[in-house]
């Protein structure tokens, strides 16, 4: 529908709207507080339960597996709703908060009044921000409380955590959106965005596209205000000219999520100012921030899901489907535990929700994380909803970034035998209602495929010729991925490339003893390999066989993906690195 829109969006000044919304007065100091129950509540107020259709292929995926042999009585591990858990009390805004949550609120009141579309969204916003500006003053000037011991938990997965390695920042230039670029152009006409950053986020739209075609794939301009929170980006494109374009599209063909991307601006801004704007003054000596902060589990949820719930495109049918929240905040999980030492140094609030967390919690997410890589591996994972490929396309994405927990820190105990892992007997798993009213996961002995398809076969034997002390365990990971996933179809050249020199390689490196000089090796050609053939995974025609296979090796086999990032080990603060 054609508007004539102009978003003059204010920067401060004299009184606006956005005084009468967020006065210094004790009362609206009050509303931040706690701020995380109202967040739930919106939320909770607008999930959707799972989709018959979804249901249904969930059966359909289990009737297959049970197929190739009587499925044994399983384990059942219970994972409780996040949003069930209460929000922890915060202490309201100072007046720099509220000043920055003032400029927030006219800007949002604009664009509430050209589109009152996303009225929800800019609600969200809101309590979002309001919620992280009550975080970050509640640790800056709470003494941090007194942590429990750590009770030994028996439990299967427990038994199974590793001890986190000391890390500095000189350990994380991978995390830079600056990296390493990709060799091939995804985006001709965009420079600025050709970055490992952006890889795996057009990778995703890409892989939903070729299921479901919604014209997403090469719709950048939607997203570009996103990238208010990423310092090269900031420095480096004429902001006031793609405002201009996004504002002109506006005006001749309004989208939803054109929309959706100025309000994630304005929320990507603003958490980059609060987060820059503590971290000064802890370098200045004003306040003393511990390793610690107040999120607990529910806050810590509802916090994550307005940084990637509009990040990621989904069709608004989908955008509060249970199935597709717990992709996102799995999503996030995997991405957090990665990430969790470089922000332990840096200060970034978000990711220290793993330093409260109960050991026995996280590593349920972390299982839930896994059980959801491997339904995403099942083909009837993507016929129900457009947004299926995210959590497939992130994992193969970090793990050709250098991200991945084996071939960043190695295996830190040894690589324990598959016969005695837990893990690796984890069943798929949608985890729908992991933000809601729970999921269960179940351990159960998994499905093998009685013989390897020709292109797979073609896999084990290279890998029997060139790594025969991997080999063993990578033809029987062969055998599970195809149980899961049927015949494959990939490109064999260029994905036996990527894995000799990224799964195999670190396999082989762990038997040989756990070193983090040779995981940095791998660490390191994992990039180089990335950049070299990130394109194949574009690829209409294998693209998406090989992503599955990709990200079963690297999220599924043994040993598995993100098991290694779940240690947590906090460090001296130091810095104010928040790039990436």
């Amino acid at each position: 529908m054609p508007r004539d829109v102009r978003l003059d969006l204010p920067s401060g000044g004299p009184e606006t709207s956005a005084d009468r919304a967020f006065p210094v007065q004790p009362g609206a100091r009050q509303r931040s507080a706690r701020a995380g129950n109202p967040l739930a509540r919106l939320m909770e107020k607008h999930v959707r339960g799972s989709t018959e259709h979804f249901r249904e292929c969930e059966e359909a995926a289990r009737v297959r597996l049970d197929a190739f042999g009587s499925p044994p009585a399983g384990t059942a591990l219970r994972v409780e709703g996040a949003l069930r858990a209460a929000s922890r009390t915060l202490l309201p805004p100072d007046e720099e908060g509220l000043a920055r949550l003032k400029r927030l609120d006219a800007a949002l009141g604009v664009i509430q009044a050209a589109f009152p579309q996303v009225g929800t969204d800019v609600e969200m916003c809101r309590l979002t921000c309001a919620l992280l500006e009550g975080a970050w003053r509640t640790r800056a000037l709470t003494p941090p409380h007194e942590a429990e011991p750590a009770a030994d938990c028996p439990c299967v997965l427990c038994l199974r955590l590793p001890t986190a390695p000391e890390r500095t920042l000189a350990d994380y230039g991978w995390r830079q959106s600056a990296g390493r670029p990709l060799v091939v152009k995804l985006w001709p006409y965009h420079r600025e965005l050709d970055s490992v950053l952006t890889g795996g986020w057009s990778l995703a739209r890409q892989l939903n596209d070729h299921e479901r075609d919604l014209g997403q794939r090469y719709r950048f301009e939607d997203d570009i205000l996103l990238f208010h929170e990423y310092k090269r980006v900031i420095d480096t494109i004429d902001t006031a000219e793609l405002t201009r374009i996004v504002e002109a599209r506006l005006a001749e063909n309004f989208s939803v999520n054109t929309a959706r991307a100025l309000v994630c601006g304005l929320y990507a801004a603003h958490k980059r100012s609060v987060d820059e704007y503590w971290l000064q003054r802890h370098a200045a000596g004003e306040v003393v921030l511990p390793q610690t902060n107040p999120l607990g589990q529910s806050t810590y949820s509802v916090l994550q899901m307005m940084d990637c719930l509009f990040w990621h495109v989904s069709p608004d049918t989908e955008l509060w489907q249970e199935e597709h929240l717990a992709s996102l905040l799995l999503c996030r999980v995997v991405d957090d535990m990665s990430d969790v030492r470089v922000d332990a140094l840096t200060g970034e609030i978000s990711n220290f929700w793993l330093s409260d967390m109960p050991a026995h919690t996280k590593a349920l997410y972390a299982a839930s994380a896994i059980s959801l890589i491997k339904f995403g591996c099942t083909p009837e994972a993507h016929a129900p909803m457009w947004n299926t490929w995210l959590m497939t396309s992130t994992v193969v994405w970090m793990g050709l970034t250098g991200r991945h927990a084996l071939w960043f820190d190695g295996i830190t105990r040894g690589l324990p035998s598959a016969e005695e892992c837990p893990l690796c007997d984890l069943q798929p798993n949608a985890c729908t209602g992991i933000l809601t009213d729970g999921t269960t996961l179940t351990l159960a002995e998994r499905p093998a495929a009685p013989a390897l398809s020709p292109r797979t076969a073609v896999l084990s034997a290279r890998c029997r010729a060139e790594h025969p002390a991997a080999w063993a365990l990578f033809d029987a990971e062969l055998h599970a991925f195809e149980a899961l996933h049927g015949p494959w179809h990939g490109d064999t050249d260029s994905v036996w490339e990527i894995l000799h020199r990224t799964y195999l390689a670190a396999v082989e490196a762990s038997l040989a003893g756990a070193s983090t000089e040779r995981a940095r090796e791998i660490q390191q050609d994992s990039g180089a390999v990335g950049s070299e053939l990130f394109h194949i995974l574009h690829d209409p025609d294998t693209g998406r066989e090989d992503n599955a296979l990709l990200a079963y090796m690297f999220g599924c086999a043994h040993p598995h993906f993100l098991w290694n990032g779940t240690g947590h080990r906090p460090a001296e603060l130091q810095g104010d690195w928040l790039d990436g």
